[in-house]
């Protein structure tokens, strides 16, 4: 699992979205938590597709890098750093040029080989 979780995260790195896609499951369901609460949910390749492509514009560069690894059947987690510099101006009064650095969590499910389920979690 973790060569596979590896070819997701060094795609998103590049922000390759395509590449991303190759990991990933048509059923695959993605979810973001900040905060304990769940403030996303996608559903499906087409929805993933379409959130990946609207968030890429966002960063000029993000880098996620895992500082641990634990598995069990078919469910992986992973202790993330993440990294961004911010490609524009945000209505929030983030400044392109801007740099954001956090530690998260991730998890993975794979299902017939691909990722069929992320949750990424943050404070």
């Amino acid at each position: 699992m973790r060569p596979l979780i590896d070819r997701y995260i060094d795609a998103y790195n590049r922000i390759d979205v395509d590449a991303m896609l190759l990991t990933l499951h048509p059923t695959i369901v993605f979810e973001n938590h900040a905060g304990g609460q769940r403030t996303l949910r996608t559903e499906g390749l087409l929805d993933f597709d379409r959130l990946a492509r609207s968030t890429q514009p966002l960063f000029s560069a993000r880098r996620q890098v895992i500082t641990a690894y634990r598995e069990q059947g078919d469910t992986a987690w992973a202790e993330i750093q993440f990294e961004g510099t911010f490609a524009l101006d945000l209505p929030n009064g983030i400044r392109a040029g801007q740099r954001i650095a956090m530690p998260g969590r991730s998890e993975y499910r794979v299902f017939d080989g691909l990722l069929v389920y992320i949750a990424d979690h943050s404070a």
